[in-house]
């Protein structure tokens, strides 16, 4: 549908907990698109949540398809009212977000994680997703409950200034 402005600290709506969707309707498919297309037009994004284009709701698409550190991947998919069901195996790595564009760090996330959402057709979807693909989808879950990153990070030493490459 539309590619929409990211928003970025220190926007105060990146700190609110979003409200749930409850029923997938027009209004909740237009949103997926903008997602979907927002992501797609920002290079080497993975993944992106309603409030990062400024609504206020539980929803977020992934998509890790050949990403070198992927092993699980499940293509792009939106999720709707997402929730952990079960995760395990914290590893640390390096991360980055789109609202926090000058920035990365060192989290702590599972590496084994199940899933269960609402699709676009309002179908509810388990996943079971591992590594990259885990880390994005807790990453993406992390901006529904308002958290960043920064909020995560392993220890005060281990945020860094992004690197710019040319």
């Amino acid at each position: 549908m539309a590619v929409r402005p990211v928003v970025t600290l220190p926007d105060h709506r990146l700190k609110q907990p979003s409200a749930t969707v409850g029923r997938v309707g027009a209004a909740a498919r237009a949103l997926a698109a903008d997602l979907v297309d927002t992501m797609r037009a920002s290079p080497a994004c993975v993944g992106l949540a309603a409030p990062q284009i400024g609504e206020n709701v539980r929803a977020f698409v992934v998509d890790v398809t050949g990403h070198r550190k992927a092993r699980s991947c499940h293509g792009e998919f939106v999720l709707f009212d997402p929730e952990v069901l079960s995760a395990h195996g914290p590893v640390v790595a390096r991360e980055g977000c789109m609202s926090v564009p000058d920035l990365t760090g060192d989290v702590a996330r599972a590496t084994e994680v199940v899933v269960r959402g609402m699709t676009v057709d309002g179908v509810d979807r388990v996943l079971t997703v591992d590594a990259f693909e885990a880390r994005a989808v807790l990453h993406e879950l992390d901006h529904l409950d308002g958290l960043l990153f920064l909020d995560r990070v392993v220890s005060h030493d281990s945020v860094f200034h992004r690197k710019v490459y040319r």
